[in-house]
């Protein structure tokens, strides 16, 4: 791999990658590998990735004591009957794979002697979870694809770039737009394959465990391009972000309750027990809108989650980056209960994809949280997501290598035009893009959270819809990135609230208050809404979702 400057980049590649977390890693290796020229961008450094901050782990099913089976199981019921059963058994079935090459390539996961060491979480079965030094897996599983991609000179990795519109000439991918970061220069990609894996839409939510990165470009970016999207409505809430005054809402992980945390009121009652059988290690929907319930009854803004009867010296070996993250906050994990509440921490839904990362574009593929492949249905399975992302970020890799054998890696021109990009740096940011920012957070939280009703899903289109015109008749070379953010986070939250309000049921980790039972007649198995610019239609879809295609 190579690093370089634009100056001296080329304008044309056989594949550009947009994200360098997991899924664009896995896929730019599989690309390379096959002889591709790959262009590889990130938004800004190399590892400000929502991989990098994944702390409890990736679920496998590679234990002496675990099967497949039981993880396809597992999945399915998590998934509340929303899941693509086809792409779940893609899932399990190559994850052993995956995980033991990744292995291979030097990636460290704990271990109890020389046998893998596998923690549970909640709704597994089984303990199947990896993780590495204690709570960094997704940085170590990081580290391994670096190493690998570090050694293939066909991979040139660009950072501080963002991708601002895809080019699509006659229904096909043929460039991508983007800025310089570091000039503010609007420049042009050309290529034949766009691969999108750029996370996650957390940012646009007051409350999240999500990286600055993660504004939901990509969904937006293929929204505009005329892809389809499906199961914007499914956000999934992580139950428990430390929630100190001064402190970031820093996901403490769910294998906190794995190793047997207790979630208590703040009168120190333990109140899971009442709500779900399986108590603290319910699903996450379930435990997330417990603790929303118990905070509004109580008045209190948090809830704790008590670690306490666990040896000290222990949580420090098996939590290292948790524990002197409450230390610097002022919390010992080992003596005090920590205030935790629910922050937004994964999409379900997104752009969609056939089991090989393409999307309804020609030449465009899509893998990770970007992507809808169907793998998580109504409310992912816990530590799911690194899989789903190595696993289809391999398989569109090796899709695309496959689509440019097949055309002989031709690539077309484009005419003499720029495409309305700037020969002049794009303009700094400006307060109105950062107030259009936190207007869409506040609106998100308020209206997109954990618990809906129509008439805030309402007002909040209403609201939204107005920002996402302006961004749509505004020529790019008028824009800075904080207002390309602002449009994409307005798109992002506009999709989620028309999606939430068509599905008139509840389900997996979508609630409304004014429908609060599943409604298998209307909303299950093959039955789907595709949502246009204005009303919703409906379809039939593979999985079960609800589909957002920009009319």
């Amino acid at each position: 791999m190579k690093t370089s400057q634009w100056e001296a980049a080329p304008a044309r590649y056989d594949a550009v990658i947009v994200g360098s977390g997991v899924a664009g890693l896995r896929a730019a290796i599989e690309a390379a590998e096959g002889g591709l020229s790959v262009a590889l961008l990130a938004k800004d450094s190399a590892h400000d990735s929502s991989t990098d901050v994944a702390q409890g782990g990736v679920a496998v099913a590679i234990s002496d004591e675990d099967q497949v089976g039981l993880h396809y199981a597992d999945t399915l019921a998590a998934g509340d009957g929303l899941c693509d059963e086809a792409a779940v058994q893609v899932l399990v079935g190559e994850g052993p794979r995956y995980i033991n090459q990744l292995i291979e390539w030097g990636a460290q996961f704990d271990r109890e002697g020389t046998r893998l060491a596998f923690t549970r979480e909640a709704a597994h079965s089984a303990s199947r979870v990896l993780h590495a030094h204690g709570d960094s897996t997704g940085r170590e599983m990081l580290r391994a694809l670096w190493r690998k991609a570090s050694a293939l000179e066909r991979i040139l990795f660009l950072p501080h770039t963002y991708s601002v519109d895809l080019v699509v000439l006659d229904g096909a991918c043929s460039g991508l737009k983007l800025l310089d970061g570091t000039t503010g220069q609007a420049r042009l990609l050309e290529t034949s394959a766009v691969l999108l894996a750029t996370g996650g839409l957390g940012q646009i939510y007051r409350e999240t465990t999500n990286p600055p990165q993660a504004t939901g470009d990509g969904m937006a970016i293929a929204w505009r391009a005329g892809a389809l999207l499906r199961d914007m409505e499914f956000v999934q809430f992580h139950p428990t972000s430390l929630h100190v005054a001064g402190a970031p809402r820093f996901l403490l992980s769910e294998a906190l309750r794995g190793e047997g945390g207790i979630l208590r009121a703040a009168d120190g009652r333990r109140f899971m027990s009442e709500v779900d059988p399986r108590g603290e290690l319910a699903p996450r929907d379930v435990v997330a809108r417990a603790i929303f319930h118990e905070m509004r009854r109580s008045g209190s803004d948090h809830v704790l989650l008590d670690m306490t009867r666990l040896d000290g010296s222990y949580l420090r070996r098996r939590f290292p980056r948790i524990t002197a993250t409450c230390e610097r906050h002022g919390v010992d994990l080992a003596k005090d209960p920590v205030p935790v509440a629910p922050a937004a921490h994964y999409m379900m839904g997104g752009v969609v994809t056939d089991l090989w990362g393409a999307t309804t574009v020609r030449g465009l593929y899509a893998a990770g949280e970007v992507a809808c492949t169907g793998v998580h249905g109504g409310n992912r399975l816990a530590s799911n997501s690194l899989l789903e992302g190595l696993v289809f970020g391999a398989r569109a890799g090796r899709a695309v290598l496959d689509a440019s054998r097949r055309s002989g890696r031709r690539q077309r021109r484009r005419g003499g035009d720029d495409l309305g990009l700037a020969s002049k740096p794009a303009p700094a940011g400006s307060p109105r893009a950062e107030e259009l920012i936190e207007l869409v957070k506040d609106i998100a939280w308020k209206q997109l959270g954990i618990v809906r009703e129509a008439s805030g899903l309402q007002e909040a289109i209403a609201r939204l819809e107005p920002i996402v015109a302006a961004r749509s008749t505004s020529p790019i070379s008028s824009l800075s990135r904080s207002s390309l953010e602002a449009g994409n986070m307005a798109a992002a939250a506009l999709l989620i609230a028309r999606c939430g309000l068509a599905r008139q049921e509840s389900r997996g980790a979508h609630f409304r208050a004014d429908f609060p039972e599943r409604d298998d007649r209307r909303f299950g198995g093959s039955s789907s809404l595709a949502i246009g610019m204005k009303e919703p239609t409906f379809s039939t879809g593979a999985a079960g979702g609800t589909q957002a295609r920009r009319g």
